[in-house]
């Protein structure tokens, strides 16, 4: 009886075999891995301009955005490869990063420099033919492969590239796209990414020393707390400044008043959220908490109130 229980799964392995053979499925999702797909979040800066412009209804003008999104997906999934392929040996020997495809072995340097070259060849078709695009997408590549391989270990400089790339992706939904951006919403821009970037710092602070980045030992934990507290406060004055502004009124009418206790509460959430240990990966942890997710579809709902 024993036997027959056994040889049961063999039998259904053979009547109905997988789709696609195990060993191919794993690398299929290694790669998938490699590209970090979670990060794309962060490109959601790129829809900025076209959400506080309410240019949605213009579809030409959308599918130009959807396409610098896609653009800079692509890039963004280039230079992680990158990074990973850079930092592979030290990865393999740190206790979280070994797991990663290259530095774990599950992908290989060729199948991962294929997937590059595709990504590079996807960001410049989804590009072609906006020249200022191009520019933008070759500044962010550039600047983030010096981060990977050099100023990631020059405190405040790190930080600093950090958030110029998540202001490149604004400028890339804006005036790539021939949108023009608000002053008080480029300001905005620039002190969230530098509160978040130091958000990432202090929150990677929590890892025991031996695991910790080398930049962290050249930012004492008052100094960092410091820096986040001065630029939340930035991000608040100049989001408050943007929704009283004369052209945010005439555009928005008081929508965007209502929304700054809203944005104020995200911040101290997240904040409160970074001191309890988390906050190194902006992506999923902005994802995972219930409060956080319920101020941004608050904040949603008091914007479209006007349109419903």
């Amino acid at each position: 009886m024993s036997g027959m229980l056994k040889s049961r799964p063999k039998r259904l392995f053979l009547l109905f075999p997988p789709l696609m053979p195990l060993p191919f499925f794993s690398s299929a999702m290694a790669l998938v891995r490699l590209m970090r797909p979670h990060q794309w979040v962060k490109n959601v800066f790129v829809f900025a301009g076209l959400v506080f412009s309410q240019s949605w209804n213009n579809q030409p003008l959308s599918v130009l955005v959807l396409y610098a999104f896609a653009a800079f997906c692509c890039a963004s999934s280039l230079v992680y490869i990158l990074n990973d392929w850079h930092d592979r040996a030290s990865d393999a020997l740190h206790p979280v990063k070994r797991h990663r495809p290259l530095a774990s072995g599950a992908v290989t340097g060729f199948s991962a420099a294929l997937l590059a070259a595709g990504l590079l060849a996807s960001s410049i078709f989804f590009a072609n033919g906006n020249r200022l695009l191009l520019v933008l997408l070759g500044l962010y590549v550039a600047i983030n492969l010096a981060y990977s391989w050099r100023l990631k270990q020059v405190a405040v400089v790190d930080v600093s590239i950090i958030a110029a790339g998540f202001m490149l992706r604004l400028l890339a939904g804006t005036v790539a796209v021939g949108i023009a951006p608000s002053r008080w919403l480029l300001l905005t821009g620039i002190f969230v990414t530098l509160f978040l970037g130091f958000c990432k710092r202090k929150a990677e602070s929590f890892h025991e020393e031996a695991s910790q980045r080398a930049v962290l030992a050249k930012y004492p934990p008052a100094l960092i707390d410091t820096f986040i507290a001065t630029t939340m406060t930035a991000t608040l004055t100049t989001y408050s400044l943007f929704a009283t502004s004369p052209e945010a009124q005439l555009q928005h009418g008081e929508r965007l008043l209502y929304t700054v206790p809203v944005v104020v509460f995200g911040l101290l959430r997240y904040t409160y959220q970074v001191h309890c240990g988390r906050g190194e990966d902006v992506a999923q942890d902005l994802l995972r908490d219930r409060w956080l997710l319920g101020a941004g579809l608050l904040w949603l709902v008091i914007f479209l109130s006007h349109h419903w």
